[in-house]
């Protein structure tokens, strides 16, 4: 067998994650079947269940994409070993220019969640191990200004975080983004000079 006869499988499975990818973020991932994914990758059915056994599979494939994406997001913020109030800033900024980029739709892992309410689903579990991810990532960030209340405060950025995403498909992103910047500004603020315990303490 040839090297090219050999490739050709590796490029068919990410046609397929591509197409899917793209689908399922902007359309939604029940409302997207297997034939509209087949047809666009220009695959065939074979082909698909050759890489992909079920849809779900395909989804969580979907999923690792989008979170593989996010933490090399989260990694370039803290490349330059920055001071740590700085990477959050530059995390925030990159979220902030996701929001505001065509075509953005919101979370995809939020909107996942959405259509898996199931808490055994397999789906389900990869959003909430990422999610546990992301503010296991910006509670590390925070402790290292003062350890005191990193956590709560990392829930807080959390929580303003899901709702810049969640209103920036459905209002001006410019607006909601400035919004956001604005509260992860004052948190970071809060948070340097107060034993912080939670927006309540702001």
């Amino acid at each position: 067998m040839s090297r090219q006869s050999e490739a050709r499988p590796s490029e068919a499975r990410s046609r397929l994650l591509t197409t899917a990818t793209r689908l399922f973020y902007a359309e939604g991932i029940h409302a997207v079947g297997i034939d509209r994914i087949v047809a666009e990758a220009q695959v065939t059915r074979a082909t698909l269940y050759r890489h992909f056994p079920g849809k779900e599979d395909l989804v969580l494939a979907y999923l690792n994409e989008v979170d593989r994406a996010m933490r090399g997001q989260a990694d370039e913020a803290v490349a330059a070993g920055p001071p740590a109030a700085d990477a959050i800033r530059a995390l925030s900024t990159s979220i902030a220019q996701g929001i505001q980029s065509p075509g953005f739709r919101g979370c995809a892992f939020l909107n996942a969640a959405a259509e898996y309410p199931d808490p055994e689903s397999p789906v389900r579990k990869a959003v909430l191990a990422h999610r546990q991810w992301f503010l296991e990532t910006v509670t590390e960030l925070l402790a290292k200004i003062q350890e005191t209340g990193a956590e709560p405060a990392a829930r807080h950025f959390v929580m303003m975080r899901d709702g810049a995403m969640a209103a920036g498909c459905l209002f001006d992103p410019v607006l909601i983004t400035e919004t956001f910047l604005r509260g992860v500004e004052r948190l970071l603020q809060v948070y340097a000079v107060t034993d912080y315990s939670g927006p309540a303490g702001a």
